[in-house]
Formats: structure tokens, sequence, C-alpha cells
């Protein structure tokens, strides 16, 4: 006799399923976020171990921030999909000491004590090639969009979506919406895959103050603001946080690192800022400026693009996932 599934339980296991799978065409938007806040657990979907970052509530359901510690993966879903063990961040990082999660989050504590330019400073791919990091600080000028359309173009039929991790900051979300609704449809497009980093809410820099006063370190800073609110600031215009911050102006002291790494997140720098004349190398994450105040360092990211052009078309030279190098680092 031929059985067949009883049509609820088909539907149940059709709805689990499509929860636990990120949409090909981007990230929920959810416009009503109330009750934000850090919240650490050790999650089981199945099988499958989760740490759980965040949890929030949105137009009546729970729902979870979530980073896989093996792969860096993160993602948001329903939190009662999940059995879920609350504890410490510190137990946590015990627990799954093995992973890269872990690693990644010991290595920029070890770094800590550097005024500028702690946390993960390069990647390890297994060929030639860096990671784009493009950081969107606060600006009166629009989005540099020569970055994108081109390098869509030198990748087409390469590398496709071509990765970059943008670092988005509270502020220029809320004065750039056409420019982000144009990033969005290039992700959705398969154009390009973006990593989005917090890059803290308002980037308060101060032209006067030294670095050991400036930026997040500016007297009077709320550092649970300036993390949170971006977070909850990416979910509301459809982002996916990833599990990454960089420090406005790559300022920091020991103090703010175990604060950043305190909230889950894993700090990253730069060995080759262009405009600053850092010339990248294999593994580089490279560091430009798209929000239009920064044209020296996306013309010597342009011409670095074409100088690679011919390797790239071989494959002996791309550009690369940041979870996914960062990842291989530390499996390496």
């Amino acid at each position: 006799m031929k059985r067949t599934l009883n049509p609820l339980l088909l539907t149940l296991i059709c709805f689990l399923w499509l929860a636990a799978v990120p949409s090909a065409k981007g990230q929920t938007v959810y416009r009503s976020i109330s009750n934000y806040h850090v919240y650490y657990g050790w999650a089981k979907y199945f099988q499958q171990d989760w740490v759980v970052l965040r949890s929030f509530e949105s137009e009546g359901k729970s729902y979870f921030l979530l980073v896989e510690p093996s792969t860096l993966e993160t993602k948001v879903n329903d939190a009662s999909l999940y059995r879920v063990t609350p504890m410490p961040l510190t137990q946590l990082r015990k627990v799954f000491n093995s992973t890269t999660y872990a690693k990644a989050l010991n290595k920029a504590d070890q770094q800590s004590v550097n005024i500028q330019d702690a946390g993960i400073e390069s990647g390890m791919p297994k060929e030639a090639g860096v990671s784009l990091t493009a950081d969107l600080c606060p600006s009166h000028r629009p989005l540099d969009r020569r970055i994108f359309t081109d390098i869509f173009n030198e990748f087409k039929g390469i590398e496709q979506p071509v990765p970059v991790a943008l670092s988005v900051t509270g502020t220029w979300m809320n004065k750039h919406q056409q420019d982000l609704q144009w990033l969005k449809q290039m992700q959705q497009n398969g154009e390009i895959h973006i990593t989005w980093i917090n890059h803290s809410y308002n980037h308060r820099v101060s032209s006067t103050l030294p670095l050991k006063q400036n930026f997040l370190l500016e007297a009077g800073t709320d550092i649970n603001y300036e993390v949170l609110e971006t977070e909850k600031a990416m979910l509301q215009n459809g982002l996916l946080p990833s599990v990454f911050f960089r420090f406005p102006g790559l300022v920091s002291d020991q103090q703010l690192v175990m604060q950043i790494t305190g909230f889950g997140l894993i700090p990253v720098g730069t060995d080759a800022w262009l405009a600053k004349g850092q010339q990248p190398h294999a593994g580089s994450i490279v560091l430009i400026h798209g929000n239009g105040n920064e044209p020296v360092g996306v013309n010597d990211f342009i011409n670095l693009l074409k100088q690679n052009k011919q390797l790239a078309a071989k494959r002996q030279w791309l550009l690369y996932n940041l979870r996914e190098s960062v990842d291989d680092e530390f499996k390496n």
C-alpha cells in the first residue's frame, strides 16, 4: 500500500525547513523590533550547534541572532525552533574552544593592547587574492558605486557573486537609503555577496583630540548604543549582521576591545589600508572607503583589479569572502 504524508505534517516540515534556510532573495526586513538585547546560549537545531548572540521580538514573535561557531555564518531565526541552554559567553567560548569563533575572539583579546588595528588583520586563502572591506562612515557624499560596478565587471564569468565586506554605520544607513537599496539590489541580483560589518552607530570623530580620546574612546560614548542600535538598524533595513566589528578609525584600547568581544563580536582590522600606501599581499584584508570621502583608496583598488586581471581570468587571483578567509586562517 502506498503511504502518503499527512498534509499538516508535510506543511510543518516545509515550514521548519524554510525557517532554517536563509532566503535567496535577501534577509527579512524586521521593521518593528522590541526588547532587542544581548542573550547568550548554546542552541541546537536538530544535531547542529549554534551560539545565540541576541534575542528580540518583532510583530509578536521571538527571534534569535545566531552564529555557527565553526564557520562564522550568522542567521536570524524563530527562537521557538531551538533547544537553548543559556550560559555566559565566557563559558560558551570554553565549550567551543576548538572552533574558529572562539579562536578568533581569543586572538582579538591577545591583540587588544594595540591602539590601532586591534583584531584580525588578514586571512589565509588557499590561493593568491585578498578580502575587500569598504567602510561606509557618515558622509554627505553619495556611495562611490565604481567599486561595486568595477568588481562585478572585472570578475564577470570568473567569480559570481563577488564577495565584499561593508562596514556600515547607523548614521550612513539613515541618510543613504537610495544607495543602500542599490547595494541590496546588486546582492539580490547575484552580482555581489555582502558581509555586513558593524562599524558603530554614530562613528564619532574629533579633529583635535588625540587617538587615546578619539572615536569610540571619546568621553561619553555609550558603547551599548553604538553596537546594538547598529544591529537593530541593519535588521530594520533587511541586512544580516555578521559576527564582525570594525572600530571607527581602527582606534581602540584594551578595555574597548574586551567590551566588543564581550558582545560576542570579532574585531576586524586591516593590513592594507590602500589610501595610506599600505600594499596588499596574499590573504590581506584590504581597506578602502566607499562613502565618497576617499577617492584615492578607491582608485588604488581599481588599479589593483586591473593589474591582476589576467591572473583573475585564470582564477589565480580572486576576491575572498571575509568570513571564509578568517575561517581558513584558524583551520590551518
